[in-house]
């Protein structure tokens, strides 16, 4: 009998801690109907990490705070890749991890990429770097549809607010490299129902909107941004970050940068030994400045009147 309260406490610990995954379209999305392959992973690759690839089925995979520790606050995270792959560890999962672990309901965005030809996607991508006229090109047919999806995501969060355990007007979008070209074509472009409550782009592309006929004008009714970069990025793209802070400040609108020294294109959340490894930390107080981040509201102490004295 102890035996099997045992098994039972163990299953009922696994199935707590299992993520919910959300599909956001009831069947296949929007301008892809005739895509036919399926998502898949490789681990052996030049960066050595996991990366997914073939993503033709959007989904949002939650990381919620444990019961009664919810802040309210969602967010939408989007991990890079060159629209190729995405980097589900340190851009995506890694980031959900520490968000959930301070009351943040946290959704890592799986959005539409590029169909690979082979199974080394890394590989693959890495042969079109060099070439970015070619890349974006590739890109380009692909880029709405993942900005597409952005924007279902923050719709999915706020129409399901209440079940998620989320504030509607708490929402806000994120995302890395590629994903921060999905995170600030959402923040660049959209309506109503799915505004983002902020936003940040960390070391955003931004030179594939054009294409995708995201105009790169301030909203009147933009969100916060905070953005933040490497000054030896790879890519050359950290004057990027710098743009649409400036574009923000000069629409008058809340906006926050850090730009560092030292940490390349992709830091994430990998550990570097350099100051940019506390660019979460920045992230995290510039949320609670906002009022995006700080512990559950501590319930009413009963009060008592005063007895009279005799």
């Amino acid at each position: 009998m102890k035996k099997l309260a045992s098994t039972l406490l163990l299953f009922g610990t696994i199935a707590a801690q299992a993520q919910q995954v959300i599909s956001l379209y009831p069947g296949k999305a929007p301008g892809s109907e005739s895509w036919t392959w399926q998502e898949q992973e490789n681990t052996k690759n030049l960066f050595n990490t996991r990366v997914i690839y073939n993503v033709a089925t959007p989904t949002l995979t939650a990381y919620l705070p444990a019961a009664g520790m919810g802040n309210g606050t969602a967010a939408v995270i989007c991990p890079g890749g060159a629209f190729h792959t995405l980097s589900i560890e340190s851009e995506g999962i890694d980031v959900a991890k520490w968000l959930q672990a301070r009351g943040v309901a946290a959704f890592v965005l799986k959005y539409r990429l590029v169909h690979m030809d082979t199974s080394d996607p890394v590989k693959e991508t890495m042969a079109l770097m060099g070439d970015r006229r070619k890349l974006d090109a590739i890109n380009a047919p692909v880029v709405p549809l993942a900005i597409a999806d952005g924007k279902k995501a923050i719709e999915y969060v706020r129409s399901h607010a209440k079940e998620l355990g989320v504030r509607a007007d708490k929402i806000g979008i994120m995302g890395f490299s590629a994903g921060g070209t999905v995170a600030a074509g959402v923040g660049y472009s959209y309506t109503a129902a799915n505004r983002p409550n902020f936003l940040a782009p960390i070391y955003a592309y931004l030179g594939a909107l054009p294409a995708a006929g995201i105009p790169a004008a301030v909203p009147a009714d933009a969100p916060p941004l905070f953005a933040a970069a490497a000054s030896d990025d790879q890519l050359g793209i950290a004057p990027q970050s710098v743009k649409v802070y400036s574009d923000w400040l000069a629409a008058g609108k809340p906006a926050e940068l850090h730009v560092y020294a030292k940490g390349g294109h992709g830091f994430g959340m990998r550990k570097l030994n350099l100051p940019v490894d506390a660019w979460i930390e920045r992230f995290g107080e510039w949320l609670k400045m906002e009022g995006f981040m700080g512990v559950p509201a501590a319930p009413a102490l009963p009060t008592f009147k005063a007895e009279a004295k005799p």
